[in-house]
């Protein structure tokens, strides 16, 4: 079983309840959770005051080898604050030596992007805390390609993709679209070149989504990648306003003005159904025209011994 460290980097967490559902979730699973303090703690809309949660974030360097997994307890606001005075060099050091697997999304995305940035240190895309673990219903697919990313040094993701045939390699790196555009001109986006950028959002029009993107394109980000692809856009349906102009009708837009394939449907993101990614790993990316396949590898995954005793915790826990 494994060791995790909730860490809450960004807003306060108002679902109080689920987060406690998610720490029983993981406890009757077998699994040890740590830093539960943080999880009712409040300053203004923030999980605590600034010094507090980069407090956390610091204090990753310096965890104990027993520790495994370190987990977010929510998303909101609040990581981009921190940014500057992240010790990255220490953090960089602790993973070239003895790496925890670092798993969140959304404003988490925020320090994802800056760790690849200070040192390519690889992180996880993926469920959280209150969110996911703590959903009213455990989602099995969720779960399942969490530990899968963890687990397995190299495995694949398949789907009923849309977009132009190809077959590209390159590094796998995105999240949270909002934060990544967030970051443009900034010391925290890495400055990564045929990669396979992988991007998700949620509450976002789908103009706004493509303004986005336009952005990432115009700063000359996009056009240096070998693909893009999207993941889901929650609550991003049009009005009658639009006459018509719709997610899908963005992508096409997008498909005509951009050098590189785009490819959609991937089940990623704030969706109760989200496969997990790793950051940073080596990606090789198929498409046939309706059939995806991404193959990760090279990241980091738990012990040797936590590999060996594959039990899902959906088996274990209550729901």
């Amino acid at each position: 079983m494994s060791v995790f460290q909730l860490i809450a980097p960004s807003g306060y967490c108002l679902q109080q309840e689920a987060a406690r559902r998610g720490v029983a979730r993981l406890e009757a699973g077998g699994h040890q959770v740590y830093g539960q303090a943080v999880i009712p703690r409040r300053y203004q809309r923030f999980a605590g005051t600034d010094a507090e949660r980069l407090a956390d974030i610091n204090a990753l360097a310096t965890l104990p080898a027993t520790v495994d997994i370190v987990m977010p307890v929510r998303g909101g606001y609040g990581m981009s604050r921190l940014l500057q005075e992240v010790d990255y060099a220490a953090l960089r050091a602790r993973q070239a030596t003895d790496p925890l697997l670092i798993c969140g999304h959304s404003d988490f995305t925020a320090l994802q992007m800056a760790l690849l940035a200070n040192g390519n240190v690889m992180t996880f895309s993926g469920p959280m805390l209150a969110g996911n673990f703590g959903a009213e219903t455990l989602d099995a697919f969720t779960l399942h390609h969490f530990w899968m990313a963890l687990r397995q040094p190299r495995f694949t993701l398949e789907w009923a993709g849309s977009g132009p045939a190809c077959a590209v390699e390159g590094q796998v790196w995105g999240g949270n679209l909002a934060m990544i555009a967030s970051l443009v001109g900034t010391p925290w986006l890495p400055a990564i070149e045929g990669g396979i950028l992988v991007v998700e959002d949620i509450n976002e029009h789908p103009f706004r989504v493509e303004r986005m993107l336009l952005q990432l394109l115009y700063a000359g980000v996009l056009d240096t990648q070998r693909a893009l692809v999207l993941g889901s856009f929650s609550a991003s349906a049009p009005n009658d306003y639009d006459a018509g102009y719709s997610l899908d009708a963005m992508c096409e837009a997008l498909r005509a003005r951009l050098p590189i394939p785009v490819i959609s449907g991937l089940a990623f993101g704030h969706e109760p159904q989200t496969v997990t990614l790793p950051l940073g790993a080596r990606g090789e990316l198929t498409h046939d025209g309706t059939h995806t396949r991404l193959t990760l590898s090279g990241h980091p995954v738990l012990r040797e011994a936590e590999k060996n005793t594959f039990t899902t915790l959906i088996e274990q826990s209550p729901r």
